[in-house]
């Protein structure tokens, strides 16, 4: 296990996303098809997307969590990940990293899933 260095005051604890990219709303919307099991709400608005990184060449590499590091999918989930972003058309290569800093918390989650979850 590598030790990743503390942040430095004033930089961001995650990555901006590529929200300019052509391909950048698509590979949203393919991570809103994967869903926790154990939770009715898609993974991005969950907020367990930290990062979408996309290349000129097209290469995407997303940075995402889970709600726990006892999650009973979190060996799978990162590969439902990259294959539902596999699918975009464009898109060249996917590669999905599974972090636990910053941890995720409820704070992360869209409005709607936050509706959905009955915490609104």
């Amino acid at each position: 296990m590598t030790h990743t260095p503390d942040p430095v005051e004033g930089e961001p604890l995650i990555a901006p996303s590529s929200t300019d990219h052509a391909l950048h709303e698509p590979i949203v919307e393919a991570c809103r098809s994967v869903f926790d099991p154990e939770i009715p709400v898609n993974i991005y608005d969950l907020g367990l997307i930290y990062t979408i990184e996309i290349t000129d060449e097209n290469d995407v590499m997303i940075t995402m969590t889970l709600t726990a590091p006892g999650c009973p999918v979190a060996g799978e989930m990162p590969g439902w990940v990259q294959e539902a972003v596999s699918g975009v058309g464009g898109v060249r290569n996917v590669e999905v990293a599974l972090v636990w800093s910053p941890p995720w918390g409820m704070e992360m989650m869209s409005d709607e899933a936050r509706l959905e979850l009955g915490f609104m």
